[in-house]
């Protein structure tokens, strides 16, 4: 079973190509035009072990937000579509991530249903080269593509602690749910 996936979106205001193989080894060749996200999205791929290669030209002239708002789109589709018909994954994990002071917790339904309930704070509009506020946005673009459910918190002092933190948690919570463990859909209704 091979759940490898090539998606590709253009709007008037985003280029993207996204090839994700989700039984990888946390390889990555990722360019978004916005460095911290590039950052996030690598430590997503190598925590996660799943192969990601993304490229993205976005109108960052005016700001990150369709941008990463897009990526968040089509990373999320890319995923749905390589994992297929769910056959044997485990469904359902969680993380618990420190990262120096700070800590995160995501936890993930893959259910075939979207929800996004993201408890994040930041201290400072940017984080590097990114807004802040709009990663929060990201998970709720990448949940309603992927029709998964994901719930996360994070505390800490620095916000490029938690960011990563975050990152990081989801990146463990959706390689657990992802393993395949059986043979059989992971639902008493026999589809997700």
């Amino acid at each position: 079973m091979s759940r490898i996936s090539n998606l590709s979106r253009k709007t008037n205001e985003t280029d993207i190509t996204i090839k994700m193989n989700l039984d990888g080894t946390g390889k990555y060749n990722i360019d978004t035009g916005i460095n911290f996200f590039n950052h996030m999205l690598e430590s997503f791929s190598k925590h996660s072990m799943i192969d990601l290669n993304i490229k993205a030209k976005g109108d960052l002239e005016i700001d990150d937000h369709h941008t990463i708002e897009d990526i968040g789109i089509l990373l999320g589709e890319t995923f749905l579509k390589a994992i297929g018909d769910k056959k044997g994954i485990k469904r359902m994990a969680h993380a618990i991530v420190p990262m120096d002071e700070s800590v995160s917790t995501i936890a993930v339904d893959i259910s075939g249903r979207s929800y996004c309930n993201m408890s994040l704070s930041f201290k400072n509009e940017k984080i590097g080269d990114m807004t802040s506020d709009i990663i929060i946005h990201f998970f709720e673009s990448f949940a309603n593509s992927a029709k998964i459910n994901i719930y996360g918190t994070v505390e800490g002092a620095n916000d490029h602690h938690k960011a990563e933190a975050v990152f990081k948690a989801f990146a463990k919570a959706i390689k657990e749910a992802i393993i395949v463990e059986h043979d059989q859909i992971p639902s008493t209704k026999g589809l997700i």
